[in-house]
């Protein structure tokens, strides 16, 4: 049983579809740490071009995945209700296997680092406990 579903998530962060790209919140500590994860449905929008052939997530929305992950572990602080969190950077990308439809992503985000409204974490996406990206994201809190 998931902690959260979409509609618990969109209560928290501003995403809405098509641009909500996960599905839920398997565990939480607020302002800590977050681990979400996103279903890779055949119908994804992104498919359709990325590549018709040859369906692959593409890269930037893994880390867009990530960053929304992190948002919802930052944004769900009482302190920060009704704000957003905006991507700051990304630094040591490592994209180590390609995600397809029929796969779980599980996104799991700490937050190694914050100082005032601006923060860092530590993101990693796994496929069946296969790594598939790593990064360390930035965020700004608005």
């Amino acid at each position: 049983m998931s902690l959260m579903n979409k509609e618990q998530i969109m209560e928290i962060i501003p995403h809405r579809d098509p641009f909500m790209l996960i599905d839920t919140i398997e565990e939480m500590v607020p302002g800590q740490k977050v681990v979400a994860t996103k279903y890779m449905k055949e119908d994804e929008f992104w498919f359709k071009g990325h590549f018709p052939e040859y369906p692959v997530v593409p890269g930037v929305l893994m880390l867009e995945m990530m960053a929304q992950a992190g948002a919802v572990a930052m944004l769900a602080l009482p302190e920060n209700k009704g704000k957003i969190g905006f991507f700051g950077g990304v630094k040591e990308a490592k994209f180590r296997r390609q995600v397809v439809p029929g796969d779980t992503l599980k996104i799991e985000v700490e937050i190694v680092k914050v100082k005032g409204p601006v923060g860092v974490g530590k993101a990693l996406a796994t496929v069946n406990g296969e790594k598939a990206v790593s990064a360390e994201i930035s965020f700004a809190i608005k």
